[in-house]
C-alpha cells in the first residue's frame, strides 16, 4: 500500500501538490473556528461541590463579582493607619467610584478595609466579567486608576498599590507576551540550526518550518469543525499546545523521511526510486507512529475534566493531519526539489565510515544486557522521585515578583490573612427553600470561627437573610498552595458541612474549593488514562510488529520513561531548587508530549530492528545495524524537540521554565535511553522470540542464518546488504 502511495506522489508531484491546496483551501475556508474559556472551573464535570457553589451563587447573587482588583494604602513612614488617613483613602474610592470604570462595580472603603493591626487599609475594586474583552476593560481600569492614585494622594502620608488578579493579569501580561516572543523565536532558529548543522543545507532546514506552518491552519480549521459536533471548548493554551505538538511530529516525520531518503541515495539509487523507496520503508512506520500518538491523545477525551477531553481530539486531529501531510506534501515537494534539498553540501553522496553511530550500535550489539539492565537502572532510579510528587496550583508565585500587584499582595498580608483576596465561599439555605433565619445564621457564623485553618469569617450576604446566604471564610495561609487546597478538600469542607446547623445544607466554593476539585479529578483521570493508553499502544504495536511479545516490554518502557520524568522534575525542581511543588498539570503535559511523542521513537527503532532481521542478521547483528542506521534519525529528532522545548527555560516565568526542563529531559530520555539502548537491547537478547507468534522478522529469502550462541557476528559472517 505505502509502495503504491509513494509511486503516485512521487511521480505525480503536482497533482499531488494541488489535490493538497484545493483540499486545505476548502478545509479554512468554511470550517468555524474554536470556541475558547478562560475559566478553569467552567471545565469541572457538574457533580462536584465546587461546580455546584458556583451554578448556585451565579443564580442566587447575580451581581457578584467575577474578579477583585484593590488598592493597599499604607503610610510612608510604616506606622499605624490614623483617623486622617482613612478620610482620606475614603475620598479617594468616592473620587475612583465617581469615574464609573466599565467593567468595574464598586470602589468600596469603610472602617472594615483597615487592618486589625492598623498596618493598612484597603479599598476593594470588584468587577465583571472573564471574557478577553471584559479583561481588556478591567486592564484599562487598572492603568487609570494606577495613573490617578498619585495626584489623588497629593501630599497624604500615604503609599498606594494597586493589586489583585486583575492587576495581576496586567503586570504578568508582559512577562507572558516576552516569555512566548522569546520561545517562538527560539525555537525556530533552533529548529533550522539544528538541521542545518546536520545537513549543511538551508533549503532542509526551511523546508519544515513552512510545511508545518501551514498544515496547522488545515488542522484548526478541522478542529473547528470536530468541536461543533462534538461541542467542546478549549482554552488560549490549546493553540500553544498544538503548535507545539504539530512541529514535534512534523519535525520527526520530516526527519524520518529525509534520513532514509539520503540513505537510499547513498546506497547509489535514482532520485524519485530512492524517495519511492524511503517512503515505501517510512510510509508504514509514520502512519503507525501518528495513530499511536492520536489514539494515546483521544483517550484523554475519557477524563472528566472537560479541558483535557478538549485537548484529546484537537490533538489528535493536528497528528492525524500531520501525518497526511507526511505521507504526500513532504515526498511530493521532495520529489520536485531532489537532491537540491541538500545544496550546497555533498555529503550526501558519501558513506559515512567508523561513524560514532556505527560504534553505539556494536556496543549494543555486542553488549545487549549490559545497556539493558544500565539504560532501565537509570530510568527506574529517576521513576523513584515520583513517590514525592506535590502539585502546585499557586500560579501568582511562578511570575515575577518584583510588580506592583505582587508587592501589593505582600503589602496587603502585613495586615490581613494571605486569604484574604480568595476566601473560601460558603453557601447556606434552608432545607425547605425559605429564608435562613438570622440565629442560624449566627449560629453558623461562630461556629465558623473555629473551623480548621480559618483566620476570620466575613458578614453574611446578603445581610438581612434570604433563600441563600453567603458566608466568606478567611484561611490563615496562602489559598492556592498545597496545605490549603488538601486543607479544604479533607479538613474544612467536611467540617463545615458538619457545622451546618439544623434544617440547613451548605455548599463549599471559591477558588481553593475548585482546585480541590480539580486536584481530585485530575488524579482520577490520570488514573484511567494512563492504563488505557497503554493498551491502546500495546494493540497499535501489535498490528504493526504482528507480535504479542515486542509490546510486553515496549509499552512498560514507554511507561517507565514517562514516571522517570515526573520523578526527574521532581529531584530538581522540590529538591534541589525548594520548591513546593510542580504545576499543577505536568502530569498530563509529559503524557502528552512524552508518552506520546515518544512513542515515535520506540516504533521507528522497533520497526528498523524488524527490517534488519528480514535482511537475515541474526538478533544482535540486526540491533547493530538498527542503531548504527536508525540511531542518528532518533538522536536528530529528539534533539530538536527536546531542544524546542528546552528553550522554556529562557522563561521569566517558573511554570514554563518546570514544563520546558521536564519534556525536554522526558524526551531526551525516550529518544537517547529508550530507543537507542534499552529496546534495541532487550530486543537483540530475546532474539526471534520478540516478534512471537508472526513471523516479522522473517528474513526475505526465507532462510534464517543459525544463531552464533550470543557471540556478536563479524561482518564477514553476518554478511552486508
Amino acid at each position: 500500500m505505502f509502495a503504491a502511495l509513494a509511486r503516485v506522489v512521487v511521480r505525480h508531484p503536482w497533482w499531488t501538490i494541488l489535490a493538497w491546496v484545493v483540499a486545505a483551501v476548502a478545509i479554512i475556508a468554511l470550517s468555524p473556528s474554536l470556541q475558547t474559556n478562560a475559566d478553569q472551573g467552567d471545565f469541572l464535570p457538574k457533580e462536584y461541590e465546587s461546580v455546584q457553589a458556583a451554578k448556585l451563587a451565579e443564580k442566587s447573587f447575580p451581581q457578584t463579582a467575577d474578579t477583585t482588583a484593590l488598592i493597599v494604602f499604607k503610610r510612608k513612614d510604616g506606622g499605624k493607619i490614623e483617623a486622617a488617613d482613612s478620610a482620606t483613602v475614603q475620598r479617594i474610592a468616592d473620587n475612583l467610584q465617581a469615574k464609573r470604570y466599565p467593567s468595574v462595580q464598586g470602589v468600596i472603603a469603610g472602617p472594615d478595609s483597615v487592618a486589625p493591626n492598623k498596618s493598612v487599609q484597603i479599598v476593594s475594586i470588584p468587577m465583571k466579567g472573564l471574557s478577553a474583552d471584559d479583561q481588556t476593560k478591567q486592564s484599562d481600569a487598572i492603568k487609570d486608576i494606577r495613573k490617578r492614585l498619585p495626584t489623588e494622594l497629593g501630599g497624604a502620608p500615604l503609599t498606594a498599590k494597586v493589586g489583585g488578579d486583575p492587576a495581576a493579569w496586567l503586570d504578568n501580561e508582559d512577562s507572558f507576551t516576552q516569555s512566548f516572543a522569546i520561545i517562538s523565536i527560539a525555537t525556530f532558529v533552533l529548529i533550522i540550526g539544528l538541521i542545518l548543522l546536520i545537513f549543511r543545507a538551508p533549503l532542509a532546514a526551511v523546508l519544515p518550518i513552512l510545511i508545518v506552518a501551514v498544515t496547522e491552519a488545515v488542522a484548526m480549521g478541522l478542529i473547528g469543525t470536530v468541536s461543533r459536533l462534538l461541542d467542546f471548548s478549549g482554552d488560549d493554551s490549546l493553540q500553544i499546545i498544538l503548535t507545539i505538538v504539530m512541529f514535534g511530529v512534523g519535525a520527526d516525520y520530516y526527519l524520518f523521511i529525509l534520513f532514509r531518503y539520503r540513505e537510499r541515495l547513498r546506497a547509489g539509487e535514482d532520485r524519485k526510486v530512492a524517495l519511492i523507496s524511503a517512503m515505501e520503508r517510512v510510509g508504514e512506520v509514520i502512519t503507525s507512529a501518528a495513530a499511536a500518538i492520536a489514539a494515546t491523545f483521544l483517550v484523554l477525551m475519557l477524563a472528566k475534566f472537560e479541558l483535557f477531553a478538549a485537548w484529546g481530539p484537537s490533538l489528535a486531529v493536528g497528528v492525524l493531519v500531520m501525518g497526511v501531510t507526511s505521507l504526500t506534501l513532504m515526498p511530493a515537494l521532495l520529489s520536485l526539489i531532489g537532491t537540491a534539498v541538500f545544496w550546497p553540501s555533498k555529503a550526501w553522496k558519501n558513506q559515512p565510515k567508523g561513524t560514532s553511530a556505527a560504534k553505539l550500535g556494536n556496543l549494543v550489539g555486542r553488549r545487549p544486557a549490559l545497556m539493558a539492565i544500565a539504560s532501565t537502572g537509570v530510568l527506574v532510579l529517576l521513576a523513584l522521585g515520583t513517590f514525592s510528587f506535590k502539585a502546585d496550583y499557586d500560579f501568582q508565585s511562578s511570575f515575577p515578583q518584583d510588580t506592583e500587584s505582587a508587592q501589593a499582595i505582600k503589602e496587603m498580608q502585613t495586615g490581613f490573612p494571605a486569604g484574604q483576596l480568595r476566601p473560601v465561599q460558603v453557601y447556606l439555605s434552608s432545607a425547605d427553600g425559605a429564608k435562613v433565619p438570622d440565629a442560624k445564621i449566627a449560629e453558623f457564623r461562630k461556629a465558623a470561627e473555629d473551623l480548621p485553618g480559618v483566620g476570620g469569617v466575613g458578614p453574611a450576604q446578603p445581610p438581612a437573610g434570604g433563600p441563600v446566604v453567603q458566608v466568606d471564610l478567611v484561611l490563615k495561609g496562602n489559598p492556592v498552595d498545597n496545605k490549603a487546597i488538601n486543607l479544604v478538600k479533607n479538613d474544612l469542607r467536611p467540617a463545615v458541612h458538619k457545622a451546618a446547623p439544623d434544617g440547613t445544607k451548605v455548599l463549599v466554593g471559591g477558588e481553593t474549593a475548585i482546585y480541590g476539585d480539580i486536584n481530585k479529578v485530575v488524579n482520577r483521570d490520570l488514573s484511567v488514562i494512563l492504563p488505557v493508553a497503554g493498551v491502546l499502544i500495546a494493540l497499535i504495536l501489535l498490528l504493526l510488529l504482528r507480535s504479542v511479545v515486542a509490546p510486553l516490554y515496549l509499552v512498560p518502557a514507554v511507561l517507565l520513561g514517562f514516571a522517570a520524568t515526573l520523578g526527574a522534575a521532581v529531584y530538581v525542581f522540590q529538591g534541589a531548587l525548594g520548591e513546593p511543588g510542580e504545576i499543577f498539570h505536568l502530569p498530563i503535559m509529559l503524557y502528552l508530549f512524552v508518552l506520546a511523542i515518544g512513542t515515535d521513537y520506540n516504533i521507528l527503532m522497533t520497526a528498523r530492528l524488524r527490517e534488519e532481521a528480514k535482511e537475515g542478521h541474526e538478533p544482535r547483528k540486526a540491533a547493530a545495524l538498527a542503531v548504527e542506521h536508525g540511531g542518528p534519525t532518533v538522536a536528530a529528532a529528539g534533539l530538536i524537540l527536546a531542544g524546542t522545548f528546552s528553550v522554556m527555560l529562557l522563561a521569566k516565568v517558573s511554570m514554563l521554565q518546570q514544563m520546558g526542563f521536564s519534556i525536554a529531559l522526558g524526551i531526551a530520555l525516550s529518544a537517547f535511553v529508550m530507543s537507542i539502548f534499552l529496546v534495541p537491547g532487550i530486543t537483540a537478547l530475546l532474539g526471534h522470540k520478540a516478534w512471537w507468534p508472526g513471523h516479522g522478522d522473517e528474513p526475505k529469502g526465507g532462510h534464517r542464518p543459525p544463531s552464533p550462541g550470543g557471540e556478536h557476528l563479524s561482518p564477514e559472517r553476518a554478511g552486508h546488504r
